[in-house]
């Protein structure tokens, strides 16, 4: 009996009567992907992850049921989908949670998209609706450019993209930045994170052709 066990452990190979099963790849990408689905709680674009641990995991688990001897791995398949689909409900709830809930009372959402040009309309450089807004106090969610000064801002732009802004074009479309000066006592920081502002919109369509002009400007006496 000892000279079998010295056999087995001098080839590597498994006790007699177990065949070796390979790891399923898929269910491991499941289990990573659950555990990365903790980032839907910063983001809606980040739903995609908990939505690609769910389907890794369930390809794990068919494969795993068509080949049971080859494949193992059903435990950590099936907690890559518990984990994705908790994070998908939770991360999801709470982002829904802030979206009713951050816009202070009597101040109206408007967001980068409202304040864009028809493309189908030839030549219209902002919106005839955006002048609706001029002297509405409005509430809208974009990123400090980053400057100069880092923290204490009381005066930025306020931009609907950072990659444009930081990691592309230096300079965003008139369309896509809102020149913001916060009330005393309201300072800034950069962050890579968006901030929400509230106050009075300011719409100059008077403005454009000037090479420091901004055409929405923002008086802010909120900052989240």
């Amino acid at each position: 009996m000892s000279v079998a066990f010295a056999e087995n452990s001098y080839s590597g190979m498994t006790p007699e009567g177990e065949d070796y099963r390979a790891l399923s790849s898929t269910a491991v990408a499941s289990l990573v992907a659950g555990v990365l689905s903790v980032l839907c709680f910063l983001g809606w674009s980040m739903a995609i992850l908990p939505l690609l641990g769910v389907l890794l995991g369930a390809r794990a688990l068919w494969s795993i049921r068509r080949t049971p001897d080859e494949l193992t791995g059903k435990r950590l398949a099936v907690a890559g989908i518990v984990l994705s689909l908790a994070c998908f409900a939770g991360g999801w709830g709470w982002l829904s949670y802030v979206y009713l809930t951050e816009v202070p009372d009597g101040y109206t959402r408007v967001s980068f998209s409202q304040l864009q040009p028809d493309a189908s309309r030839q030549g219209e450089i902002f919106p005839p609706s955006a002048l609706e807004l001029d002297g509405k106090r409005v509430f809208i969610k974009g990123y400090v450019k980053p400057g100069a000064q880092a923290g204490g801002i009381k005066e930025f732009l306020l931009v609907r993209d950072l990659r444009e802004c930081c990691f592309g074009d230096s300079t965003p479309k008139l369309t896509d930045m809102v020149l913001v000066r916060l009330q005393d006592p309201l300072r800034a920081d950069f962050s890579l994170w968006p901030r929400g502002l509230a106050g009075t919109l300011h719409v100059k369509p008077d403005a454009l052709g000037r090479p420091d002009s901004v055409l929405y400007s923002l008086d802010a006496d909120y900052l989240k």
